[in-house]
């Protein structure tokens, strides 16, 4: 059993819930802890965090107790292998439209004879070699680190059941994009949208996989009802966003309500003088 698969099981049928990084910051990783997140998702996708500090932000979630997972930009030998060093509890590929792309994510983050990751014996992922037996701590490694393909695509819920099928795997779905494939881009509520995902859950479920998801409060009762596994409720640019906004307006409003008081007392004091 994997770290996520633990942690799924202390949860207790409630979905684990975590926050996502768009950058490096320690900071927001720090809070999200204090808060009460569970997991920090780092992205590597689209975000410009290198792997250097991929490594660090995985060192300081697990210094604060929560899982960590990484979606790289796609099944290259090269990024599986750097995401693996960097001993996150999850890596996630984006656009998982094929089962040869999952297979791919398999071999080259497991070790022989399970797949073909390189033997690095020093990286954080073991400890930097500090460990009794090396071969054993990969095999064990073999089996904490937990693989997630990201069903995003149209493509992707055509072959839904020969991608959920690939051993050792769990699954991530990515509402936004799925959305956009089928037609209906930021409508991630959207009746067609809903059913896919309850498509995709109800099959993962049938292969005995764990589910993963990202998406906004507006969606957060949706997902709950299908009973997933981790929810990344947030990420640190949106809650910049909204706090900035929420500043703002109340400081708008504010200055606003000054003015018009300020309105008032003139025109008392010209009725008065009157």
């Amino acid at each position: 059993m994997n770290r996520l698969h633990r942690a799924i099981e202390l949860a207790e049928g409630k979905p684990i819930l975590g926050a996502a990084v768009y950058f490096y910051d320690p900071i927001f990783l720090e809070m999200a802890a204090h808060l009460g997140f569970k997991a920090i998702w780092i992205e590597m996708e689209h975000a410009a965090i290198t792997f250097a500090e991929a490594a660090d932000l995985c060192r300081m979630a697990a210094g604060s107790g929560m899982l960590t997972m990484i979606r790289i930009a796609d099944t290259s030998r090269n990024n599986v292998l750097k995401a693996a060093e960097c001993g996150p509890d999850m890596i996630d590929i984006p656009m998982a439209d094929d089962v040869g792309s999952v297979e791919e994510l398999v071999r080259y983050a497991r070790f022989a004879p399970v797949g073909a990751r390189g033997f690095f014996s020093v990286s954080r992922a073991l400890k930097y070699g500090l460990v009794d037996d090396v071969p054993a701590e990969q095999q064990k490694l073999n089996e904490d680190l937990s693989l997630l393909a990201q069903i995003e695509s149209k493509e992707a819920l055509a072959r839904i059941d020969e991608i959920c099928a690939v051993e050792g795997v769990d699954i991530f779905i990515g509402p936004a994009d799925l959305a956009a494939s089928l037609g209906y881009p930021g409508q991630t509520s959207h009746p067609a949208v809903l059913e896919a995902a309850s498509t995709i859950v109800r099959v993962a479920r049938s292969h005995g996989k764990k589910i993963v998801t990202a998406c906004g409060a507006a969606d957060y009762i949706h997902w709950t009802r299908l009973g997933i596994d981790l929810l990344f409720a947030t990420n640190d640019i949106v809650c910049l966003r909204t706090g900035a906004q929420l500043a703002l307006k109340a400081a708008a409003e504010a200055i606003a309500q000054a003015a018009m008081e300020k309105v008032h007392s003139h025109h008392r004091v010209e009725v008065g003088e009157g």
